[in-house]
């Protein structure tokens, strides 16, 4: 969610008086960051994952799934080791917007050595253990990207009505009571977003039209004719897009222009890993026509007005703003890229040329002048008075609530931590193995891009035309992709002919003369390397998972999901997801995520992964001085 300052929130009234102050000296912090740290080099390769889950609770009596709202309960304790002996600490852990989840991370990112990919995955695995010990009956933990019946009546355990008159989302099916009380910052952004767009915010997902499903899908379009669209599943609140969880990657570079590099050459894959990890078909238990998460938190957190949206002439607002704060990127931060910015860059031309004086180059400040076109909408009264010379929550205010599919982070002042890129896309999996594949994946190619300057990039415009395509329904398997076909070439000017529609499959695994493949890259580069056997063998059974799900042979979460609900005895070909349907796909699903139940359409019958037994050995590898 970004930045978790403490303190007592503003009204929105004060809020929007304030939102110049915050812009105006977070552009002053930001130019003193540069200043002081643009020559920092010698940061030495460290990542990390991010892991959101949710808390489901089992009724088997009654054959209900419920979320549980005990994520405030759950993270004191959780958080109790980090507290005592933050160093040594093997798993850290941190609130999310639902009152039903709760993010882990390890303890300690993880750094240059190829064996530390063999250590992710027993330490998902022990985070997932830690968080369990603390779980009443009938209470588990799951890696789900989104609660198949989130928003339906008394999907919450305690069960709470949603008030449309009254709180913070009026919401005709999210209660106030789903979002996370224990941090000020969650209702607030709920409550400013509604209260700067002027209106709730509106998600229209497209129905998944099967034989029996019914056009209009329900009264939504009766109760709200203004946001609701009959042939589409209608959400209005921002827990439907951020009560979603998600799997994300921060990587430190050696300096400012290798994170530049890295946050340009990984915003090109994002829309693959997006297709590749897709998992959420089924939102306010109604299957839909899209695979993954991506627009409906985009739409869940739109703040602009009507006359932002173009709905209006612009009278009141400064811009014409084409995106919501949380989409894609809209342009490159290497100055040898500007040349694939080919979309509008809505930028505030004050704040560009502020940075420009301040001696910021000129995409990079585009950049930020692009990301301050937005308010902020959470502010403490604790924080609005800054040292701008030392501090950077005003910058950081805007730029964590800028939530795109990659995030371009300056060091912390007075900090050993480096600058940084946040990889973004990738759905939450249901497994440790298959979360520790993707993350395994990604890292890896990242070490092939730097060491054989490969070029993935590409106009931007088409970036975003593949964001769209991989949401689309079995996007994996059915949508072709555009990618660059010499990526050898770092200079090539950016002509069409340069750039091939393909599909997943062969962007993964290759298209003979047309592109080596990305995993043949990586099994090119590991050739070179000293790679201890055991490491080896994880390795291989991740990018094989992932070879096997780009070319078909074992499904997407997503896909796997909608199989089960369209082949499940009380499903009636209308695109409902009833209470026992979802109890069953869950029950499913865990036993999946716990080893009882093979899945061999999702997992494949052959993976290997960490079992419980390796946590300890993995553990003591990875606290001792060979693997910091």
């Amino acid at each position: 969610m970004g930045l978790l300052s403490e303190g007592s929130p503003l009204s929105w009234e004060e809020t929007k008086a304030l939102a110049e102050h915050v812009r105006q000296h977070g552009i002053e912090q930001f130019i003193n960051l540069y200043s002081k740290l643009r020559e920092r080099t010698g940061d030495v390769l460290k990542w990390g994952d991010e892991v959101e889950y949710i808390i489901v609770k089992f009724d088997d009596e009654n054959k209900r799934a419920t979320v549980s709202l005990r994520a405030d309960e759950l993270l004191p304790k959780l958080q109790e080791k980090e507290l005592a002996d933050p160093q040594n600490v093997k798993s850290l852990w941190r609130p999310e917007y639902g009152a039903y989840m709760v993010e882990g991370t390890p303890g300690k990112p993880y750094g240059g050595l190829l064996a530390h990919f063999n250590i992710v995955e027993a330490n998902m695995q022990y985070r997932r253990a830690e968080a369990s010990t603390l779980l009443k009956d009938g209470e588990v933990i799951m890696s789900i990207t989104n609660f198949p019946r989130l928003g339906c009546p008394n999907f919450t355990s305690p069960p709470y009505p949603s008030t449309p008159n009254d709180g913070v989302t009026k919401s005709l099916y999210f209660p106030d009571e789903g979002i996370f009380p224990g941090h000020p910052r969650f209702k607030t952004l709920s409550a400013n977003i509604r209260n700067r767009r002027g209106e709730k915010v509106a998600i229209n997902l497209p129905i998944y039209r099967d034989v029996n499903t019914k056009i209009p899908v329900d009264d939504s379009h009766k109760l709200e004719p203004n946001a609701a669209k009959p042939d589409c599943v209608y959400m209005d609140a921002m827990g439907f897009g951020m009560g979603c969880c998600c799997l994300q990657l921060t990587f430190q570079a050696c300096c400012i222009d290798e994170a530049r590099t890295l946050y340009d050459q990984l915003a090109t894959l994002c829309p693959i890993m997006l297709a590749l990890s897709a998992a959420s078909p089924v939102y306010r238990g109604f299957l839909t026509d899209v695979d993954c998460r991506w627009n409906v938190i985009s739409a869940s957190v739109d703040c602009r007005t009507p006359e932002e949206r173009g709905l209006e002439p612009l009278q009141n607002n400064k811009f014409r703003i084409h995106k919501s704060r949380y989409d894609s990127i809209d342009s490159y931060l290497s100055p040898e890229h500007e040349k694939y910015n080919d979309i509008q860059i809505v930028h505030d031309p004050e704040i560009y040329r502020r940075l420009r004086e301040g001696g910021i180059d000129h995409p990079l400040a585009m950049h930020v002048a692009h990301l301050f076109i937005r308010d902020t909408v959470s502010l403490f009264s604790e924080k609005v008075h800054q040292d701008d010379k030392n501090d950077t929550d005003h910058f950081e205010n805007i730029q964590s609530t800028n939530w795109q599919t990659m995030r371009f982070k300056p060091p912390p002042p007075n900090s050993p931590i480096g600058w940084r890129v946040e990889f973004r896309p990738c759905e939450a999996q249901l497994t440790d193995f298959e979360n520790a594949a993707y993350v395994c994946f990604v890292v890896l190619l990242t070490r092939v891009i730097l060491s054989y300057h490969l070029n993935f990039v590409m106009p931007i415009s088409k970036v975003d035309e593949n964001m769209q395509r991989a949401q689309r329904r079995d996007a994996c398997l059915t949508q072709k992709f555009w990618w660059r076909r010499d990526v050898r070439a770092a200079n090539l000017a950016a002509h069409a002919d340069q750039y091939a529609e393909m599909t997943i499959h062969e962007i993964v695994n290759g298209k003979d003369g047309i592109f080596p493949g990305l995993v043949p890259l990586i099994e090119s580069y590991l050739s070179g390397m000293d790679v201890d056997a055991d490491t080896h063998c994880s390795i291989q059974q991740y990018l094989k998972l992932i070879q096997r799900r780009a070319s078909g042979e074992i499904s997407t979460m997503a896909t796997w999901m909608r199989q089960f609900i369209t082949s499940h005895p009380e499903y009636n070909k209308d695109s409902v997801v009833t209470e026992k349907i979802n109890y069953d796909l869950l029950k499913t699903a865990y036993g999946i995520q716990t080893g009882t139940i093979p899945a061999p359409t999702l997992l494949g019958s052959s993976n290997i992964s960490k079992t419980n037994e390796d946590i300890p050995k993995a553990f003591s590898k990875m606290m001792s001085k060979d693997c910091p």
